[in-house]
């Protein structure tokens, strides 16, 4: 059942108020849709790119394996997250599925410094489950989703510190395709 109905009882009566199966499991107040939102908007401003600030989404995660090392990740515009139950696949009162939807620009490949444009939009479904009274991301493990101008900023501070005269030009030419990508 993907809606339970609440019994609230009221001085003027009895009302019935349609709720979320996941409010009712005690510890877990919050909602699991913005759990996943809230990794996400880190996804997007770039956390996951470095080892450094990797650490923010750790706690809105339960990965059963560590995270790759990316040889890729995606560029989007925007994401969103179904905050409507009836979409969800839920499982029980503490896992669900929940779709996400994704306007990807495209792919920067890590390794040769290239951006390969794609629009188009990409769906996944988030495994979200109750973890030590927490909701946690168990899977899948998907590759960065970050937002244009972030990624661009990233490239940039790269390039600026490469001491290698082909790399830099590299990383530039890749920025200039990012800075591109969002004309269009």
């Amino acid at each position: 059942m993907r809606i339970l109905l609440c019994l609230v009882g009221l001085a003027s009566g009895t009302w019935f108020f349609p709720v979320p199966a996941f409010s009712l499991t005690g510890d877990l107040t919050n909602d699991p849709a913005k759990v996943v939102d809230k990794y996400l908007s880190l996804d997007k401003r770039g956390v996951r790119l470095t080892a450094q600030t990797y650490e923010s989404v750790k706690p809105y995660v339960a990965w059963e394996q560590e995270e790759p090392v990316w040889n890729r990740f995606v560029v989007i515009r925007d994401y969103s997250v179904s905050d409507d139950v009836t979409q969800w696949d839920v499982v029980s009162s503490t896992e669900a599925f929940i779709p996400i939807t994704f306007q990807v620009l495209g792919v920067v490949h890590v390794e040769t410094a290239t951006f390969v444009p794609g629009l188009r939009e990409q769906v996944l479904s988030v495994h979200i489950r109750a973890v030590d009274h927490h909701w946690k991301m168990v899977g899948p493990v998907f590759p960065p989703h970050v937002g244009r101008s972030r990624l661009a900023d990233f490239v940039k501070d790269a390039m600026l510190h490469e001491d290698d005269a082909d790399r830099a030009d590299a990383l530039r030419r890749l920025r200039e395709a990012l800075v591109k990508a969002g004309r269009s």
